[in-house]
Formats: structure tokens, sequence, C-alpha cells
């Protein structure tokens, strides 16, 4: 197995390196994998390499000025209770970007990273085991 079967990567462009470092590691169960702060460092969790990159990284400085914005893409990160993750947060001070929706599949709440980054937290709807068949 190559390093590239290991993670699957998402790169953010943030504004404070350290800043998100901190915020992924401290709140959402992620590892400092390897990190040139301020210009970058990349975080793991499970099978996810989240590649942070500040102003003077070169991920940055790829970015065309008409999509510097953040935008509304986001990492989805399963939980296992939502309401105790949601209460755990907000005790933090964390700022969270919708209320909690309900759908078929689950549930799920945004919450944003120092530099305005979207995470979703997602919880699975409990599934009744199907009936055994005689």
């Amino acid at each position: 197995m190559t390093a590239t079967d290991q993670f699957a990567s998402v790169r953010y462009i943030v504004d404070d390196v350290q800043a998100a470092v901190d915020f992924y590691t401290t709140h959402l169960g992620f590892t400092v994998n390897f990190s040139a702060a301020p210009a970058f460092a990349d975080v793991v969790r499970g099978p996810l390499r989240l590649l942070l990159s500040g102003p003077t990284s070169s991920g940055a400085r790829a970015t065309p000025e008409q999509a510097a914005g953040v935008g509304r893409n986001r990492i989805h990160l399963i939980v296992d209770d939502l309401d105790a993750e949601v209460a755990r947060l907000r005790e933090a001070g964390l700022p969270f970007r919708s209320d909690v929706v309900t759908g078929p599949g689950g549930r799920q709440i945004l919450l944003a990273d120092p530099a305005g980054n979207l995470i979703e937290l997602f919880q699975a709807a409990h599934r009744s085991a199907p009936a055994p068949t005689p």
C-alpha cells in the first residue's frame, strides 16, 4: 500500500494555520501529521488528511481571486451522538452555522473553523434490522 492509498486529502485555505491546527486537534479529534506553520500543516483523522494552507502556501497562491472566498463545500465527520457533540462544542464556544437538520439518512449540523470553512457533523439514522426470512 502506498501513501496515496492511505488517505483521502482535502485542502482548506485558512487565514491562520496554527489556529486551524489548534481547532481541528483540540475539538475534532485530528492529529498533526506535518507542520510548516505559518505556511502549511496537515492533520489527519482516520483516512482523512486535511491540508491546511495559509496565505503564503503554494496551495493558497494557486487559488484564483474569484475563488478565494470560503465555499459551500465541507468535510463530513460522522459522530455517534450528535447532541452530545453539539453540547461539547457549544461549551467550547465554537460557532455553528446552522441548526440541527433531520432527514431520512440522519441528523446534521454545520460548524465553522477559524477561517470560516464548514464542517458537517453527521449522525446516521438508526435503522431497524430487517425481519429474518423464514
